[in-house]
C-alpha cells in the first residue's frame, strides 16, 4: 500500500533525518501531534515481528486527547483494529501502537520497541526515560522522538542541549516556533503577543527556555572592563555537596556547583570580578582550588559559607596551607536570616544597576550572565551569583566621599548621625 502524508517543511526535515534520537522543541500549534502520528504509523508498518511502537504523554488522559483521534484519522487505511479502553492499535501487518501515559509506569514496562515518541517531555519525569523506556529500545536498537514545549529548564533542556552539540552523534535537536507552521495566520500570532504576558508568549509560541527571568537584573547593566590599578582582593566561596553519585550525565548537570568568586574592590566601592571558578569537585579538589587562588591573588579577606560542607573541606585546606606555607583566615559567611533571593538582590542589584560591578573582559561570562538574568528561576542554577553576592559580607567599603572638609563631628556617637 502506498501511503501519502502531507507534511510541513519543518516536519519533513525532521522526519527524513536519520538520527536515532531526535529532540524537537516547538511552539503551540506548530504541528507536533501530526508529525508524531505520521512517524508512529510509518515506523509501525516497518516494525519487525515481535516488536511495537509506543506513544507516551504525561498522563493517560492527555495521551488520549492529543494523539488518539489523529492516529485513527491518518491511519484509517492501515489500521486493522483498535481498543480505545486499552489504548492499543493493531496495524494491518500485525504490529501494535501503544498509546500510554507516564502516570501509569507499569504499563510502559516489558515491551520491545523499535520506535518511541515522548510528547510534552517537560512534564514527564526523567526517570521514565532513564529507568523504564530506554531499555525497551535496546534489543532492537530502536529510535525515539522527544517533542514538546519548554517549561523551565529540566531534563528536556539538557537533552535539547545534548542534541545541539557533537558529543553524541546519535542525538540531534531542532527548535521551531508557531510561526514555522505556515497554516497559522501571522496576524493571530501578533494578536496573541499583544494580549499574552511576555512569559506566556515566549513559552507557548516561541518555545523559549529563556523566558523565566523576573527582570531583577537587566542585560544592559552588565559591564566589562580591565583590572583597575588600585584595590584589594577578596575571595568568597560557596561550596556544593561532595556526595559521590551514580546519576546519569543529564541529572549530574542539574546538581549544584561549587563556586569561588575572586573580586578586586576599589576604594570607591567598585567590584572588579576577576573570575568565578566553578565546577562539581570532590573535597580535595575544592581545597586545592581554594589554596591556588589564595596564593595567586593574596586576598585580604577569604570567606566560606558556614555549614557541614565547610567543615568537610577545612581540614584538607588547613593541611595544604601548612605544607605550602600559605595562610589565610577563613571567615564565616552566613545567610543572615535572609532568603537567597533577598540576599542576592540586596548585595548585587543596586551595584549592577549603578555600574559598580565590572566583569573581567578576558573571561567567559556566558554561564554567569545566564544565571544572573534568569534569577530567580526554578531549575536554573544560581551558584555563581550566590558566590559573588557573598563578597558583600567581606568587603566593607565607604560610600561617603571626602570633600576636603575635616570638621565632621557626629551628633550621636552610637548611631553615627
Amino acid at each position: 500500500m502506498n501511503l501519502s502524508f502531507e507534511l510541513l517543511p519543518w516536519q519533513k526535515e525532521v522526519f527524513q533525518d536519520k538520527t536515532r534520537f531526535k529532540v524537537i522543541v516547538a511552539g503551540r500549534r506548530c504541528g507536533k501531534s501530526r508529525l508524531s502520528a505520521v512517524a508512529l504509523l510509518v515506523e509501525g508498518l516497518r516494525c519487525p515481528p515481535g516488536s511495537a511502537v509506543m506513544y507516551v504523554a504525561p498522563t493517560q488522559g492527555q495521551a488520549r486527547q492529543i494523539i488518539w483521534d489523529v492516529l485513527m484519522d491518518l491511519g484509517r487505511d492501515v489500521i486493522q483494529s483498535s481498543h480505545v479502553n486499552n489504548m492499543d492499535i493493531t496495524l494491518i501487518n500485525g504490529a501494535k501502537i501503544y498509546v500510554r501515559g507516564s502516570d501509569r509506569p507499569d504499563t510502559l514496562r516489558g515491551v520491545s520497541l523499535t520506535f518511541l515518541v515522548l510528547d510534552e517531555v517537560a512534564d514527564i519525569k526523567s526517570e521514565t526515560w532513564e529507568k523504564v523506556l530506554r531499555a525497551s529500545l535496546s534489543d532492537k536498537k530502536g529510535n525515539a522522538l522527544f517533542i514538546g514545549t519548554p517549561k523551565g529548564r529540566n531534563w528536556f533542556y539538557d537533552m535539547y542541549n545534548l542534541g545541539n552539540t557533537e558529543e553524541d552523534t546519535e542525538w540531534k535537536s531542532w527548535h521551531f516556533t508557531t510561526k514555522d507552521n505556515p497554516l497559522i495566520d501571522p496576524k493571530e500570532i501578533d494578536g496573541a503577543k499583544k494580549t499574552l504576558s511576555s512569559f506566556a508568549f515566549k513559552q507557548e509560541y516561541e518555545a523559549s527556555f529563556n523566558n523565566a527571568g523576573t527582570d531583577l537584573f537587566k542585560e544592559q547593566w552588565i559591564k566589562y572592563g580591565e583590572e583597575p590599578n588600585e584595590g584589594v582582593y577578596y575571595i568568597a566561596i560557596d561550596l556544593a555537596g561532595f556526595t559521590n553519585t551514580n546519576y546519569s550525565e543529564s541529572r549530574k548537570k542539574r546538581l549544584d556547583e561549587s563556586a569561588i568568586a575572586v573580586v578586586k574592590v576599589t576604594e570607591d566601592g567598585v567590584w572588579f570580578v576577576q573570575k568565578i571558578e566553578h565546577g562539581r569537585w570532590d573535597v580535595k579538589e575544592a581545597a586545592n582550588r581554594i589554596l591556588k587562588n589564595i596564593q595567586e591573588f593574596e586576598p585580604v579577606g577569604v570567606g566560606m559559607e558556614r555549614g557541614t560542607v565547610r567543615n568537610a573541606v577545612l581540614p584538607y585546606l588547613s593541611d595544604l596551607m601548612r605544607s605550602k606555607n600559605t595562610y589565610a583566615m577563613i571567615q564565616d559567611l552566613t545567610h543572615g536570616g535572609k532568603q537567597k533571593t533577598e540576599r542576592v538582590v540586596w548585595a548585587l542589584q543596586g551595584r549592577f544597576e549603578h555600574g559598580k560591578v565590572i566583569l573581567n573582559e578576558d573571561e567567559d561570562w556566558k554561564e554567569f550572565n545566564d544565571q544572573l538574568l534568569m534569577f530567580p528561576t526554578a531549575q536554573v542554577h544560581d551558584d555563581l551569583i550566590d558566590a559573588l553576592s557573598y563578597i558583600d559580607q567581606l568587603a566593607v567599603t565607604s560610600y561617603f566621599t571626602d570633600d576636603g572638609e575635616d570638621d565632621y563631628e557626629p551628633m550621636d556617637f552610637v548611631a553615627g548621625y
